[in-house]
């Protein structure tokens, strides 16, 4: 956390190129459930170590997916996805299947220009994982989000940010600290009651009547 109240949470697995697995969940979800408990913490910025943020499961720690019947072991996603401080994903990297959940649970997303995203659950045989089928459509459209759901197809920074899946685009080497400044330029400004509250107010009323 530095002196403006930011914490930096970092997917840190670069041997495995941050692939996620039940270990890197529970560091992960711990690791917001303190920064939500912390007053100290005025908003939080995830990234990746190395050259990707998460490029989706650690295939060689989850068996065979393939399977009828197959899921992703996963814990419930309210921990990320109702997080009561601003959450700022600087996308590094490869993004892609549950890295590109967690990184679309963030409020506001960076890019680096060279980062490549993917849906990927359809080529691994597996059905919307994370509540992705909920997520996409409600940031991209019905049709986009069918687009990349269904062909699970790769797609680059610009096209992201064109979709509206991303918010900045920015050179790779700049993308921590312009996410960084984001959340610096929150942290001194606004009051973490009002954030914390319009947070919650976004995220009901896309069910809900006005």
């Amino acid at each position: 956390t530095d002196a403006a109240g930011v914490r930096t949470i970092t997917f840190n697995r670069p041997e495995r190129r941050n692939g996620w697995a039940a270990d890197l969940e529970d560091a992960y979800y711990a690791a917001l459930t303190d920064a939500a408990a912390d007053p100290a913490v005025r908003a939080v910025v995830v990234t990746g170590a190395g050259p990707t943020f998460c490029p989706g499961a650690d295939m060689t720690r989850l068996g065979d997916l393939s399977t009828d019947g197959a899921t992703l072991p996963h814990r419930p996603v309210e921990v990320p996805r109702t997080f009561p401080k601003p959450l700022v994903a600087a996308i590094n990297g490869a993004c892609a299947g549950v890295g590109l959940v967690q990184a679309l649970f963030c409020h506001v997303r960076f890019a680096a220009d060279t980062a490549r995203f993917s849906t990927a659950f359809a080529r691994r045989g597996l059905v919307a994982e994370y509540g992705i089928a909920w997520t996409l459509p409600r940031l991209v459209g019905l049709e986009n989000a069918l687009d990349l759901l269904l062909s699970a197809r790769t797609f680059d920074a610009a096209e992201a940010k064109a979709l509206g899946l991303v918010s900045r685009v920015v050179p790779r080497d700049e993308v921590l600290t312009a996410a960084r400044e984001y959340a610096r330029d929150i942290a001194g400004n606004c009051a973490p009651s009002a954030v914390a509250v319009i947070a919650a107010q976004v995220l009901d009323g896309t069910d809900g009547t006005f």
